[in-house]
């Protein structure tokens, strides 16, 4: 097989991948559920479609507040992204600082100098909303508690966060460690979309540490009370209230109600249970499949490549309101074939996503390699090329 060949059946192989288009998106506006239609028991609220970030219910969503130990989403995204990359691993063993050993609240009482693995540690934080766990984590990652702050808030500029600022990294009050509940939900998206592991972690009930001396009992009871539930993280301070940022999956739809402020535990999880009811009610993820017969590739004219491989950014499921999902509809529009040039990333048609005779959304169909045109030159040393392979 020649070197065109390979090239050729490379991309077509990628292609094919492409074709399994990421998350759900939404192809439908939705106006979001506000007080006027419904009040949960809290200061400030949020619903959004996990995949999409479609926000199906607001309250005081960009007030800004403290958010208790929900902070520690953006210490496991971090740490997360920190082992994707390869600079740590599970197995590492962690150690506890001074520092780490004394910060109060919910804790696993770690000693200075003890070390624990790192599996260890997430654990404690994702179970138990373990303090100490979180700072030495924090530690480990960044250096310094301070220096963890400022990977933070970078980590949150990036993500849009525009309405938060991190202190610490445990969530423990301190004057300025403020969010939104907007901004919760946008960190909380950013962790369950990319590091799907954190579910393992989460959804454990309990667990123990030391060799059993150390019990854990998640502080998330919607756990044992919700179904569907997948997480995410509980938090409560003397100023932030009690809050929860909960996700749940039911049918392939995914949500996340993030809720700040409520007087009590129970008030917290009815809050949230309300948010998450009223998102499985009223909305459902419908299948947006390509068509049968889309193409890989598209031929070339006069090109230095016969064909081009096609790109699809078209999601492979839509949110759509209950009962609406039978009637979404995914044509293609694309030519019969293109002529060269072609650069990558170009677009050379559409994927249109109806509902009836109303479009609801179109995304483009991209070239995913460059195909220069024929020229006098690539002719002739194609030609010696074929010349010398005869002799």
């Amino acid at each position: 097989m020649n070197k065109r060949a390979v090239t050729l059946l490379l991309c077509l192989m990628l292609a094919a991948l492409s074709i399994l288009r990421g998350f759900t998106a939404s192809a439908a506006e939705f106006t979001p559920a506000t007080t006027a239609d419904f009040d949960v028991p809290c200061a400030a609220a949020i619903l959004v479609d996990e995949d999409s970030g479609t926000v199906l219910y607001e309250k005081n969503a960009d007030a800004r507040r403290p958010i208790a130990s929900i902070t520690k989403v953006m210490t496991l995204l971090l740490t997360f992204e920190a082992l994707e990359a390869g600079k740590i691993s599970l197995d590492d063993f962690v150690p506890v600082s001074e520092h780490a050993y004394h910060m109060g609240g919910s804790q696993i009482w770690l000693e200075p100098g003890e070390e624990m693995t790192l599996n260890d540690m997430l654990k404690a934080i994702c179970i138990s909303s373990a303090n100490d766990a979180a700072v030495a984590v924090a530690e480990y990652v960044g250096g310094s508690e301070p220096a963890f702050a400022e990977m933070m808030n970078a980590r949150a500029a990036e993500l849009g966060m525009t309405n938060t600022h991190f202190v610490n990294a445990c969530g423990l009050d301190e004057p300025e460690h403020l969010s939104t509940a907007r901004d919760v939900a946008a960190m909380s998206r950013e962790m369950l979309l990319h590091h799907t592991e954190v579910r393992d972690y989460c959804s454990i009930w309990m667990d123990t540490l030391r060799g059993g001396a150390t019990q854990l009992v998640n502080t998330n009871k919607l756990l044992k009370s919700y179904s569907g539930i997948t997480g995410l993280k509980t938090g409560t301070t003397g100023k932030a209230g009690v809050c929860i940022s909960a996700s749940a999956e039911r049918d392939g739809l995914r949500l996340i109600a993030v809720v700040l402020g409520a007087a009590s535990g129970k008030e917290r999880f009815q809050a949230a249970s309300t948010l998450l009811d009223y998102g499985f009610s009223h909305f459902e993820s419908a299948a947006a499949e390509l068509p049968a017969d889309a193409p890989l590739s598209l031929p070339v004219e006069r090109g230095t490549a016969e064909s081009v491989v096609l790109t699809y950014t078209a999601p492979e499921r839509c949110l759509m309101p209950k009962g609406e999902s039978s009637t979404l509809q995914v044509a293609l529009d694309l030519p019969q074939k293109l002529a060269a040039p072609i650069r990558a990333g170009e677009t050379v048609g559409t994927v249109k996503i109806s509902n009836g005779s109303a479009e609801l959304a179109s995304y483009p169909v991209t070239a995913a390699q460059d195909v220069d045109a024929l020229s006098f030159t690539y002719c002739l040393h194609r030609l010696a090329e074929g010349l010398l392979l005869t002799s």
